[in-house]
């Protein structure tokens, strides 16, 4: 299990569970097409924000498997939420999760999601002691599986028309990384 200390900080980022006074945040990038782009909704009415909202604020622990943990993303100096960061416990049995951001792109660039994302592979690997982290991406989306390969993570797969998405098959790249690639990245960058 994963109930982790709020908030959590970094070098320039709090992440936190989401809270109902977001709602306008989180709109912005749910209702914004270049946002959902490569993402497996559409544009959200505000109805539907609302609705993935609550779903986001009942996101702030993992206690089991298929769980999400979805935190908000606020840059210090920004008082509002910028992106979000989320972490599925896959798998139990295999020790797996699944990494994911999203980002309002007036932040697009700044290294938040980079930031963000690292803190998420801790409480992965450390928090919950899992052994694979993996991450899914359209590959067309470069800006996304471009911060997957500065992590650190590597390609395993590349799926070819895989699914039916938004009307098209398309394509998607697997990437992932090991508890082991984990702490060698950690050891090297404290030395």
């Amino acid at each position: 299990m994963l109930r982790p200390e709020y908030p959590i900080r970094t070098e320039r980022l709090t992440l936190r569970p989401f809270t109902a006074g977001d709602f306008d945040d989180l709109h912005a990038m749910t209702g914004d097409p270049e946002v959902v782009r490569y993402l497996y909704w559409e544009v959200h009415t505000p109805q539907e924000t609302r609705a993935a909202l609550d779903r986001r604020i009942a996101q702030s622990e993992l206690t089991e498997e298929g769980q999400w943990l979805t935190l908000a993303i606020v840059p210090d100096g920004v008082p509002r939420v910028v992106g979000q960061v989320v972490l599925k416990w896959a798998s139990i049995k295999h020790q797996q999760g699944e990494l994911g951001f999203t980002l309002n792109p007036e932040f697009y660039g700044r290294g938040y999601a980079r930031e963000a994302a690292e803190a998420m592979l801790r409480l992965g690997f450390e928090g919950l002691g899992l052994h694979r982290i993996y991450a899914a991406c359209d590959t067309r989306n470069s800006a996304s599986w471009g911060l997957l390969t500065r992590l650190g993570l590597r390609r395993e797969a590349h799926f070819v028309e895989d699914e039916l998405f938004k009307g098209e098959f398309g394509d998607q790249y697997i990437y992932a990384m090991l508890d082991r690639e984990w702490r060698a990245l950690q050891s090297t960058s404290s030395t």
